[in-house]
């Protein structure tokens, strides 16, 4: 997803020819040279004498496919210089072929000059913000003792990246985590050790490391994760479930009951969560076994959202037993897109099942947010029928801008007669000025 955003507004934002100098002057101040030896930029070009000559050209090729492989074979004859000034077209070509042509960009050139891509990315404002988790990982992935000592010396280059994720949560992966990731894959050891010297972000490296060595040889990380001390241990405890519960819950089952009596619960949900990716439903089954905590109400949603793509009734009935309103009304979100898409009616009559709260609310304005194929009309009748103000708002508005779009006559009528909704709201609605904001709120 950060991909996709930062190539979108790469192309958003112009890069002026004044700010080159820029990226020169930055790019002579750091150079690594243990990067990987790559083939030349000469004997690729030999062996793709047709080339394109610069991307803008993709467009015209018949299948997205053949544009994708064919970006990646022009990226690879490019040398750091010419990468540079392709960059600077991003903005000529069409939206889907500039998010592609970004992501593939910046990924090659941050394997052949990173400090030239991350200097360039300095030039693009609030873009910058959103390429630099690529280029950090493809820098990692061949030269993580670079990428750390880059991160080191500019920690201030990745503050947006720890704001949106810090521990590489929902909304992305801290640059200690991206390193961590790809340094174990190569040497766990040296990343242990790397992970180790920090001060700032050791805990999220840790966990990444563990949770890396977890996948292929669970017995060693666990070796490893006795060193750590029990500050940092919660979170590599949960790293590891994670992986461990992914390919042998009842192993993992039995060593979380070995762990200290504070981090089973934790622990334990990790595992679940693991187990939840190849066998939803026996995750939902020992959801069950679970005490009553944090941690059991965070667990729920994803295995529904799990358990939904496979089988929407299923997930249907398990949300529906759980009994924490809240976690009902988290858990919509999942289920919702995967019953919506299977049978809307059916979703529709599931959600008026709730009583009107929090668990409706959410059910009512996630089933307006995945219905693409009903009429805005109706959509607007059930949206106004949410009882909190600002959710009534929201889908109201999502539900009238396609109205609008549909049959702006009629939907003008429709939201004027609303008695649900304030008059400043059915202005700023009709007008198409968004007043009603977007997603979801979070959970009180």
């Amino acid at each position: 997803m950060i991909g996709a955003v930062g190539g979108y507004l790469v192309a958003e934002n112009r890069v002026s020819s004044h700010q080159t100098p820029m990226v020169e002057e930055s790019t002579k101040q750091f150079r690594f040279s243990s990067r990987t030896e790559t083939p030349s930029t000469e004997e690729l070009r030999k062996k793709a004498p047709n080339r394109m000559t610069s991307a803008e050209g993709t467009p015209r090729m018949p299948k997205n496919t053949s544009r994708v492989q064919a970006l990646l074979d022009f990226y690879a004859t490019l040398s750091a210089e010419e990468l540079a000034e392709e960059a600077k077209k991003l903005e000529g070509l069409p939206l889907g072929e500039r998010i592609t042509s970004s992501i593939l960009l910046f990924s090659r050139w941050a394997e052949t000059d990173p400090t030239a891509a991350m200097a360039f990315s300095n030039t693009m404002g609030m873009a910058g913000g959103f390429v630099k988790p690529t280029i950090l990982q493809n820098w990692a992935s061949v030269d993580p003792a670079g990428a750390a000592k880059y991160l080191a010396d500019n920690p201030r280059e990745f503050a947006m990246m720890d704001m949106m994720g810090g521990r590489g949560g929902a909304g992305g992966q801290s640059p200690f985590s991206i390193i961590a990731s790809e340094w174990a894959r190569k040497d766990p050891a040296a990343a242990l050790t790397w992970a180790n010297s920090l001060t700032m972000g050791k805990e999220a490296a840790l966990s990444t490391i563990i949770g890396e060595m977890a996948k292929t040889d669970p017995a060693k990380a666990k070796e490893w994760l006795v060193n750590l001390n029990p500050t940092e241990r919660a979170g590599a405890y949960r790293s590891l479930a994670t992986q461990y519960g992914a390919n042998d819950f009842v192993a993992a089952e039995a060593w979380v009951r070995t762990l200290p009596a504070e981090d089973q619960a934790e622990a334990l949900a990790a595992a679940i969560g693991g187990l939840a990716k190849s066998n939803p439903a026996a995750a939902a089954q020992k959801i069950a076994t679970m005490p009553a905590g944090n941690a059991k109400n965070r667990l729920i949603p994803e295995v529904v959202q799990s358990l939904a793509r496979i089988d929407a009734l299923a997930a249907a009935d398990f949300l529906k037993k759980q009994e924490n309103e809240d976690v009902q009304s988290d858990g919509m979100r999942q289920l919702m897109p995967s019953m919506v898409a299977k049978d809307p009616a059916a979703a529709y009559a599931y959600a008026n099942s709730f009583p009107d709260g929090k668990a409706r609310d959410s059910a009512i304005q996630s089933y307006i947010w995945a219905n693409n194929k009903a009429a805005p009309a109706d959509l607007f009748i059930a949206a106004e029928t949410i009882t909190d103000e600002g959710d009534r708002n929201r889908a109201a508005g999502v539900a009238a801008m396609r109205w609008l779009r549909e049959d702006p006559e009629a939907a003008k009528k429709g939201i004027a007669a609303s008695t649900a909704l304030s008059d400043e709201t059915k202005k700023q609605i009709s007008q198409g000025r968004g007043g009603f904001g977007g997603g979801f709120r979070g959970r009180n």
